[in-house]
């Protein structure tokens, strides 16, 4: 069958009334899932494998996509509304969208990461349609060299996001790698760092930090400038209407991001929050005004909602075509594709066209779905901020906590987190950037994992690095990426 036959197929399976009602539910579901801190995708679709017994696998896949993308879209929302980025993906949309919303500008930041959303996710899918056979065969040529020097070259723009001071930022990226080693040795089976806990075997949940670092460390500087009266006049929602300017600013980052952060999502393991920093970084280097990142810039709240919704598309490419998930959410929806009976691969649009294009054709009527469920939407949502300021920070620490004991049912990972809560408030006291930290404790896991198998495969030859001319290029880039910033910022100092 060929491809436009397929995608006629994939259209009338989601153009038909079922396949409607199912794209609606998942978006609708994954949406509200996303907003609440702590149920990221994962937790979604791990809710929605049980409902899908007995259902047609088509239908329940197309619902289970839905909730995939509903559920990074929904992200956004809180991190906007209340710095509380209850999924890795939307870290970075919290650094230019809370200062937008303490603006009184809520709604005006929300219809921007809608619109950049819907944008990211269509053009995303429009590539996938286009490239999912041929992408599939560049992300199999990348092994663990090329995945060290990726992880690397993300790490190496820790320049890009310090407030100032980069040996500051630096600081926090080591303080970020030392945490992420806390736990059992995945290649050594030794426990590292655990000081004869059992508690710290698992190691420390990225929940636990992004809503420690973050949202209660939100809450403890709210709570020490309670008598601030200029704080509470940043409650008006303001209006979600986009002016030209805005707009105009918008279509640079959405255009590059779009196609950036779908190329991104096609590596496994990279996934949505590698995307949103890599876009928010690329976007704050080639910016004419980047002082105004970190303090309310559309450009900058534009870029990573863009990346990461089209690293979600993106993300589909290795699981329907390879058969390999490249991340946590896409690894609970192979066992979703599983459960239903249904081999993920490269036969897949052999054996079942209607599925593989089925998904992809309704990814194109849930980005609509989403786009139209949510701008009306807004101006309910943002009146999360006219919540008088003592229920707010209540309800903020209680969602935190409830979030991160979701995840384990485990008291210890709660202290864990007030201790994170105390670290994120000291660190904007003392003008310590948080997100170097989350980015270098997101990127060491997998940075260290990718180092290990890449030294092993050669046998401890670091050569291995330069030989494979990917890895070279990225290492190249990175370490441009690092230095230019710091030549150009002394040199502006002497002159």
């Amino acid at each position: 069958m060929g491809g436009l036959d397929g995608l006629l197929q994939g259209f009338q399976v989601a153009f038909s009334i079922e396949g409607i009602l199912f794209v609606f539910i998942g978006v609708f579901i994954g949406t509200f899932i996303g907003m609440m801190p702590g149920l990221g995708p994962i937790s979604a679709i791990a809710i929605m494998i049980p409902v899908t017994y007995g259902m047609d696998p088509t239908t329940a896949l197309v619902m289970m996509a839905g909730v995939y993308y509903g559920a990074v879209f929904g992200g956004s929302t809180a991190s906007i509304l209340l710095n509380a980025p209850g999924i890795s993906g939307t870290v970075a949309t919290a650094f230019d969208g809370y200062p937008m919303a303490q603006r009184g500008e809520a709604g005006k930041a929300l219809a921007i990461a809608a619109v950049s959303s819907f944008v990211g996710g269509t053009v995303s899918v429009v590539l996938l349609m286009l490239f999912a056979p041929a992408l599939a065969q560049v992300a199999v040529t990348f092994g663990p060299p090329e995945y060290f020097a990726l992880m690397f070259m993300g790490l190496m723009a820790i320049s890009s996001l310090s407030e100032g001071s980069t040996i500051k930022a630096l600081i926090s990226a080591t303080l970020g790698f030392m945490v992420v080693t806390i736990g059992i040795d995945g290649q050594t089976g030794t426990p590292r760092f655990t000081f004869n806990n059992p508690n710290l075997l698992e190691g420390i949940d990225f929940l636990v930090i992004a809503l420690g670092l973050f949202a209660l460390a939100e809450v403890c500087f709210l709570i020490i400038n309670r008598k601030d009266t200029s704080l509470s006049d940043k409650a008006n929602v303001g209006s979600i209407k986009l002016k030209k300017e805005d707009l105009k600013e918008m279509r640079g980052p959405m255009s590059r991001q779009s196609f950036l952060g779908f190329v991104l999502g096609v590596l496994p393991g990279a996934g949505a929050t590698i995307a949103s920093f890599i876009g928010y970084i690329t976007e704050k280097k080639i910016a004419k005004k980047p002082e105004e990142f970190g303090k309310g810039s559309v450009r900058g709240l534009s870029a990573p909602e863009t990346a990461n919704n089209a690293a979600t598309s993106g993300a589909f490419v290795p699981l329907l075509s390879l058969g390999i998930p490249g991340s946590g959410t896409t690894a609970v929806m192979l066992g979703a594709f599983l459960v239903l009976g249904i081999q993920p691969g490269p036969l897949l649009v052999q054996d079942h066209p209607d599925i593989f294009w089925g998904i992809i054709a309704s990814m194109y009527i849930g980005n609509i779905i989403l786009l139209v469920l949510n701008l009306p939407l807004i101006p309910y949502i943002s009146k999360l901020l006219k919540i008088p300021r003592p229920l707010l920070i209540s309800l903020v620490i209680i969602f935190s906590l409830i979030g991160v004991y979701s995840v384990s049912f485990n008291v210890f990972h709660l202290y864990v987190l007030l201790i994170f809560g105390v670290i994120g408030y000291l660190m904007r006291l003392t003008s310590f950037p948080a997100a170097p930290f989350i980015l270098a404790f997101i990127l060491g896991g997998m940075m260290e994992q990718s180092l290990r198998q890449a030294l092993t495969a050669s046998n401890g030859n670091y050569m291995v690095f330069i030989k494979e001319p990917i890895s070279l290029t990225l290492l190249i880039i990175s370490l441009l990426s690092f230095l230019v910033p710091l030549v150009r910022r002394r040199w502006q100092l002497r002159s």
